[in-house]
């Protein structure tokens, strides 16, 4: 008699809203291969295109310039999502981010029920930095902006969102990388079998 399979591993939960955005973007470089999802400016505007950040027409406009200006921020988000477990605020991070909220426009936009949401301004690239400027925010507002995290594991700098009941998970995995680090842990205090000769 066969015995079932195992069942499938559950899907990692995803950031809620456009905090999805974020996550999205630090995850198109995968630290430990150095691989990345944007290594020319034709990744970039297909990236931009399929989540609704630019149009076409707004793509066509991007260039190096652009891309270099993406995975900056990109990494400046990585190192602001590592002061999301305690670490120490990056403050060269920081300022790459608030220098891109001074080039970049956000105004409250009011809706028919009388809510109020971050609108972002101007076009193509400022817009859809914008946009992730102000999901940075509302999730801060909303107290979910601590929750996304990278993971704790610096080969590894995965970001995901912690749904811990007390926001207090490291690692993008446990059973991968918390494991990793326990067993790093383990050998560094002499728990390793001695080698045999």
């Amino acid at each position: 008699m066969d015995s079932p399979p195992d069942p499938a591993p559950e899907a990692e939960p995803s950031a809620p809203g456009d905090l999805l955005l974020l996550q999205d973007l630090v995850n198109t470089r995968d630290v430990k291969p150095n691989t990345d999802e944007l290594p020319d400016v034709a990744s970039l505007r297909a990236w931009l295109v399929e989540r609704g950040l630019v149009s076409d027409g707004e793509a066509g406009e991007l260039g190096a310039a652009d891309l270099a200006r993406v995975a900056a921020f990109r990494e400046a988000l990585r190192a602001l999502l590592q002061a999301n477990h305690g670490d120490p605020l990056d403050l060269a991070a920081a300022a790459l981010v608030n220098a891109e909220a001074q080039r970049t426009s956000l105004r409250v936009q009011v809706d028919r029920e009388g809510g109020a949401r971050l609108q972002p301004g101007g076009r193509g690239l400022d817009r859809a930095i914008a946009r992730m400027l102000g999901a940075i925010a509302a999730a801060d507002v909303e107290g979910t902006w601590r929750r996304l995290k990278v993971c704790a594991d610096s080969e590894c700098a995965w970001a995901y969102y912690d749904v811990s009941r007390n926001a207090s998970r490291a690692w993008c995995s446990m059973a991968v990388c918390g494991n990793r680090n326990k067993a790093r842990r383990f050998r560094k205090r002499g728990g390793a079998a001695p080698a045999s000769s």
